[in-house]
């Protein structure tokens, strides 16, 4: 009788035991996989499955299970998403979050949860930095002021005087005007938001921008709006008149639809698929022959993602109980970004390079992009004084 008490209470004990001695590293990643921004979500996935891939599909001798999750681009949805990865299918960190609308929809519903870590493979929205940063929430992008901050400082140190400022109307398209403003110190002649996400004719703002005889315009519309502006920019004739400066307009996703237009308008960005590290190199090369295109920096942030939880999983052996030491690993950032050197600031947003990049062919005739300068070295975003953690 005894002995039979015994073996029930040690298998009991056996039931008992914690979950990380027997589960997989659950990763929920939330993008846009339908609709006209589709794109970014499928290079977002394309290189999330890179990186597994490199992992050897496993963290700490655990199986990587990643599910994704589309948002459809709608804020409610992205919640709805988000509340599903944690409550049902109780991952242990959610990444990805193109949209910064999406983001804030979706962060309390993660970080106060306690038991999951939201890692943002893109958007950085000014009040995620400041006073809404958590402990439970990281970035492997930029906070959303930071690009267009190295592209105002590009523009004021070209001596330019006079700029027309426009960008969608969201919360990272007015994060990327006060980025602007923050370090181009001349005059802003005129500024519009334009109606997101439905405006996808530009012909009065174009008008607007012509009548205000600018010496440059600086311009935020990511994925397929991007495309847009710059095919009208330049069919009324303002790109051979009047110098664009862009964020997020130019990238591997819309070069092949802009083609010659992108020529000759600089952007700015944290990552460029030149840059000379043995990481990157591997990274860009092995996604090229995957796929038969160049990266975007949107799945150059979410290979980074994944290394980062890799990084972390694997210094605490897989055994993600203690969510103190989890954070305190994933502060370290101890692995090979695709950026090079990477650090983090006190609100868990990177201390990184800032680049200009221009469009140009290579060897096969293919457009890519070119990295032509430091705009800003080892730069911080201007909230963590907002963030309470120190």
């Amino acid at each position: 009788m005894k002995r039979g008490l015994l073996a029930s209470a040690a298998l009991l004990g056996l039931l008992s035991a914690p979950a990380w001695g027997q589960q997989s590293i659950k990763i929920g990643f939330i993008s846009t996989y339908s609709g006209p921004q589709a794109s970014i979500g499928q290079d977002m996935r394309r290189s999330v499955e890179l990186a597994v891939e490199h992992l050897g599909g496993k963290m700490a001798g655990k199986p990587i299970e990643v599910i994704y999750e589309d948002d459809q681009f709608k804020p409610e949805v992205g919640k709805q998403k988000s509340e599903k990865l944690v409550q049902q299918d109780k991952v242990n960190f959610v990444g990805g979050y193109i949209w910064s609308n999406v983001l804030l929809a979706s962060l309390k519903t993660v970080t106060d949860d306690g038991d999951t870590i939201l890692i943002s493979s893109n958007a950085g929205p000014s009040q995620i930095a400041g006073e809404l940063c958590s402990p439970n929430y990281f970035s492997t992008s930029w906070q959303n002021d930071q690009t267009p901050s190295a592209m105002g400082q590009f523009v004021q140190d070209k001596g330019i005087k006079k700029v027309y400022l426009i960008s969608a109307n969201y919360a990272a398209g007015k994060d990327m005007l006060a980025g602007f403003k923050r370090t181009f110190k001349g005059e802003i002649v005129g500024e519009d938001l334009t109606k997101w996400p439905d405006q996808l004719d530009f012909s009065a703002e174009m008008s607007k921008i012509r009548a205000a005889k600018p010496d440059a315009v600086f311009t935020f519309f990511p994925g397929a709006h991007g495309v847009q502006f710059l095919s009208q920019y330049a069919q009324t004739g303002l790109k051979g008149t009047i110098p664009l400066y862009t964020a997020f307009v130019i990238d591997a996703l819309s070069l092949p639809q802009l083609k010659d237009l992108a020529l000759g308008v600089p952007g700015a960005q944290s990552w460029v698929n030149d840059l000379p590290n043995e990481q990157n190199k591997k990274f860009v090369a092995d996604f090229k022959k995957k796929h038969g295109v160049y990266p975007s920096f949107y799945g150059a942030q979410s290979y980074d993602t994944i290394m980062l939880i890799a990084s972390a999983v694997e210094a605490l052996k897989g055994d993600l109980s203690s969510k103190d030491k989890l954070r305190a690993e994933l502060k370290k950032a101890n692995f090979k970004s695709l950026r090079g050197d990477f650090k983090f600031n006190n609100n868990h947003f990177p201390i990184q390079n800032f680049y200009i990049q221009d469009t140009v062919k290579d060897a096969d005739g293919n457009y890519t992009l070119k990295t032509v300068g430091v705009a800003m070295k080892d730069a911080k975003d201007a909230y963590g004084d907002k963030c309470k953690m120190k």
